[in-house]
C-alpha cells in the first residue's frame, strides 16, 4: 500500500520519513580522517555521491551534532572507503560508537593522513573543497586527489538492512537487444 507523507501544513513524522527514504538502495562507506591534533576518526556513511568528473569532486552528508563533525570540519581531508558485501562487520563496528575505532583495525594512511581501510571495492582520498550546513546535517564536498579501486560486490544497504546486488537478466550493457539473435552481433563483428 502507498504511503502519503505531505509536510507542507505538518510536521514531518521522522520516523515515516526516514522509511521513504530507505527505499533508496545506497551503496556503503566508512568516511576517515586524521584530526589537526592527529587522532583519527571514522565513521560508517550511506550518504555518499560522485558530483563531477571534471574536477572529480564526491560529496557526503553528516549530523551537525555528531561527536565527529568538527573533526571533520577541521581537518581538510578525508578519505571514503566504498565498502564490499564481505565488509558487514566493519560497516557495524564504523556505526557503532567508540572512544577509539580503529584500535585492533588494520590500516594504511593515505593523503592527508587519513586512514585507508585494506580490501575495500574502492577509496576516494580528499581534500575538503566546500561544507554546506543544511538542515540538520553539513554536506562535504570533496576533491579527489587519488582513487583506488577493484572488482567485487559491494555492500548495499536498504530498507534498514544489508543487501547484496542481484544482476537481473537483460540489465547489462552487453544484453543483446529483443528480438535480435547473437549471430546479429557476430556478423556485425562484434565479439561476445
Amino acid at each position: 500500500m502507498e504511503q502519503v507523507l505531505d509536510f507542507r501544513h505538518s510536521v514531518p513524522d521522522t520516523r515515516q520519513l526516514r522509511h521513504a527514504f530507505g527505499c533508496f538502495a545506497t551503496g556503503v562507506t566508512v568516511v576517515t580522517t586524521r584530526t589537526p591534533t592527529n587522532k583519527l576518526k571514522g565513521l560508517t556513511a550511506n550518504s555518499f555521491s560522485s558530483v563531477s568528473l571534471d574536477p572529480p569532486l564526491v560529496l557526503w552528508s553528516l549530523r551537525l551534532n555528531a561527536p565527529s563533525c568538527q573533526s571533520f570540519r577541521s581537518s581538510g581531508w578525508f578519505a571514503v572507503n566504498v565498502l564490499g558485501a564481505h565488509q558487514q562487520a566493519l560497516s557495524r563496528h564504523f556505526a557503532t560508537p567508540s572512544p577509539d575505532k580503529f584500535a585492533n583495525i588494520p590500516h594504511a594512511y593515505g593523503l592527508g593522513g587519513c586512514p585507508i581501510l585494506p580490501d575495500c571495492l574502492a577509496c576516494f582520498e580528499c581534500s575538503t573543497e566546500s561544507a554546506i550546513e543544511s538542515g540538520d546535517h553539513i554536506i562535504f564536498i570533496g576533491r579527489v586527489n587519488r582513487a583506488t579501486y577493484r572488482e567485487g560486490k559491494p555492500l548495499i544497504f536498504s530498507a534498514g538492512r544489508y543487501c547484496v546486488p542481484e544482476v537481473l537478466a537483460d540489465s547489462g550493457a552487453d544484453a543483446a537487444p529483443r528480438g535480435v539473435k547473437e549471430s546479429a552481433y557476430a556478423a556485425a563483428g562484434e565479439v561476445r
